[in-house]
């Protein structure tokens, strides 16, 4: 079976499964079930065999098994697998929350700015209009008030004619779109900075919340709700921990608790513990980022307040740098809400994949189970094993990591969570390692144990052990996901990949004092700079020395001409021009006719001379 048919069939069955479970009731989604068939076939107990294409019966025992499984609402190990997919499908770091939010911003800004770089105002209303969108532009990309807001609107509107006149239109229209866009954010961020300071000066920002107030009283809060419910979760993983352990002590006991999920029940109480933890350490980075950025935006500020004073007149290179600085700050502050609201959800969404805890063990039983039960918390366990430590001289071929032998020894990435490497497979439980007692380095990879027993029964035969956990992890999916074994089920893909899973493993690096010492260069060097090994640029290269040989340059400068620029003029070319009438006409006139008579003289002595006019008048021609 080709790997498009494979996947053909996948989804085949995916789509089954999603309409079985939504024909009873039960809308899951195709990641739930991605997860939970290969969960299935992973199962030592169903025999699925995955190097085999599945026969029909085989598909439809699948199928069943999956649904019968997402419909169990009272097993913990479903509440598990649940919250592991919404967490990873929903959970973003500082980082990758951050830059969604602005590509978001820029989205949404897009067609403004696409208005006002695209427009090309001639007339005066024109530019108006522009002014109008360039104000819109600057208050939504800050975020201070409702563009709806008259008031705030002018208040940007005055903010902003205070930087960036009207009369600047006719230039800024004539820059290219980059700089235009490149200018808009300048804008934005010197309004914001200039409402910010006016604000601090009682002078406007009426609409502008306090920020550093809210955050310094809201992240102390989402911290603590966060800690007590990890309290909470770290007292009944304690509690189902001793009570796993009393029932492979007392087979009696065993067959009295053996109805109850509490293996199940301990890994949901755990990975809870885990993703609490992960937003625990978010809110504290956010309370540590907030107290810095106070501390900034205080001091900037203050440097603003000295810098104007009651001047009439500043220099824009002094004031126009903090107006920034303030928006950028400000900025920040944004940031942090933003993060504190998606702390707050995703603690909120994680509670609900928690509740089956209080179905399957109610208070009164829970206590009534607990009778003359030892309960350790984990920081007990820890302090019990403090004082011992592995000899490493009883393991000739394993390498042991203490904190004098490696530099990075709090930053060493462990294996499965942090928790004992022989007690998982062994016991089922997620007992916490103590690395006091000493970290095994097993082909590449770090494990830690919760006893010193332990520890040399793992280190006798690592490769058995590691094998126990990952058929530990096939009966119990969840642990996947808990135990961070991904790397071990490299097929096993339903859902986004851990955010660190490009992160690489961090070697530890082991102490020891070594030196060495060697010539710089033993031979001098002798690289010859003008080798070429291209013929034609050789070629090239005699081609332009021969041409130099029949060139001459002439140069003539005097004292008044060599502050001169050159100028240069540009005519048109005559060009002939040429006109034609509409028709030809002509005109006539009569032939002049005259005659002189007498010339030639006659008898008498005396010549007369007649001159006789024969010609015709002109009308009559």
């Amino acid at each position: 079976m080709s790997c498009d048919q494979t996947e053909s069939v996948i989804k085949e069955i995916i789509r089954e499964i999603g309409q079985e479970c939504a024909a009873q009731g039960q809308t899951v989604s195709e990641t739930l079930v991605a997860f939970m068939v290969k969960a299935v076939v992973l199962d030592p107990k169903n025999d699925f065999n995955v190097d085999q294409i599945p026969a029909k019966k085989d598909v439809q025992n699948l199928i069943q098994l999956c649904v019968t499984r997402l419909l169990d609402t009272t097993n913990p190990s479903l509440s598990t697998i649940k919250m592991q997919v919404h967490f990873d499908m929903n959970y973003a770091n500082r980082a990758e929350l951050l830059s969604e939010q602005h590509r978001v911003l820029e989205e949404r800004l897009a067609p403004v700015v696409r208005d006002i770089t695209d427009s090309c105002p001639r007339v005066q209303e024109e530019m108006e209009n522009v002014y109008r969108k360039i104000v819109s532009y600057v208050l939504l990309s800050s975020g201070l008030g409702s563009p709806t807001d008259i008031e705030v609107v002018r208040e940007v509107t005055a903010a902003l004619l205070s930087v960036f006149p009207q009369t600047e239109m006719t230039t800024f229209i004539s820059l290219g779109k980059k700089n235009k866009e490149q200018q808009l954010k300048n804008l934005a961020m010197l309004v914001t900075g200039i409402r910010l300071y006016n604000k601090e000066r009682r002078k406007g920002g009426s609409s502008i919340d306090d920020l550093p107030a809210i955050l310094n009283e809201a992240i102390p809060s989402a911290a603590q709700t966060v800690d007590e419910r990890l309290n909470t979760c770290h007292i009944l993983a304690h509690q189902y921990t001793a009570l796993l352990e009393s029932m492979q002590e007392d087979p009696h006991r065993c067959a009295q608790l053996s109805s109850f999920k509490l293996r199940e029940a301990l890994f949901n109480v755990r990975q809870y513990e885990a993703f609490l933890c992960i937003l625990l350490s978010d809110a504290i980075t956010s309370a540590q980022e907030v107290e810095k950025m106070n501390v900034q935006f205080r001091a900037t500020m203050e440097q603003l307040k000295n810098t104007v004073q009651n001047k009439l007149s500043i220099d824009t290179k002094e004031v126009f740098p903090l107006f920034v600085a303030l928006s950028n700050a400000w900025t920040g502050f944004q940031d942090e809400i933003l993060l504190l609201n998606f702390l707050t959800s995703m603690t909120n969404d994680l509670q609900q994949f928690l509740e089956i805890q209080s179905q399957l063990f109610p208070e009164e039983v829970l206590t009534s189970l607990l009778e003359g039960v030892t309960v350790k918390s984990d920081d007990e366990r820890i302090r019990e094993t403090m004082g011992t430590r592995v000899n490493v001289s009883d393991f000739k071929d394993q390498e042991w990591l203490f904190p004098e032998t490696a530099d990075n020894f709090d930053q060493l990435l462990i294996q499965y969570h942090g928790f004992c490497a022989h007690g998982i497979g062994v016991k089922g439980l997620t007992l916490p390692g103590n690395p006091a007692i000493g970290i095994l380095k097993h082909k590449e990879r770090c494990y830690v144990f919760s006893s010193k027993e332990a520890a040399y029964l793992f280190a006798q035969d690592p490769d058995k052990f590691i094998k126990l956990n990952v058929e530990k992890a096939k009966e119990h999916a969840e642990l996947i996901h808990l135990l961070e074994l991904r790397h071990q089920f490299e097929y096993l893909a339903p859902y986004a990949q851990d955010r660190n899973a490009d992160k690489c493993l961090m070697k530890p690096t082991t102490k020891c004092d070594n030196g060495t010492q060697t010539d710089t260069h033993i031979l001098p060097p002798t690289i010859v700079t003008s080798y070429e090994w291209n013929e034609w640029e050789l070629r090239r290269k005699a081609i332009k020395l021969a041409n130099l040989r029949r060139k001459l340059t002439h140069a003539v400068q005097t004292d008044l001409s060599h502050m001169r620029r050159g100028n240069s003029t540009q005519v048109y070319l005559p060009k002939d021009v040429s006109t034609q009438t509409k028709r030809d006409n002509s005109s006539d006139v009569p032939r002049p006719q005259i005659f002189l008579e007498g010339l030639r003289g006659g008898s008498s002595p005396t010549t007369y001379m007649v001159k006789v006019d024969l010609t015709r008048a002109v009308d009559e021609t």
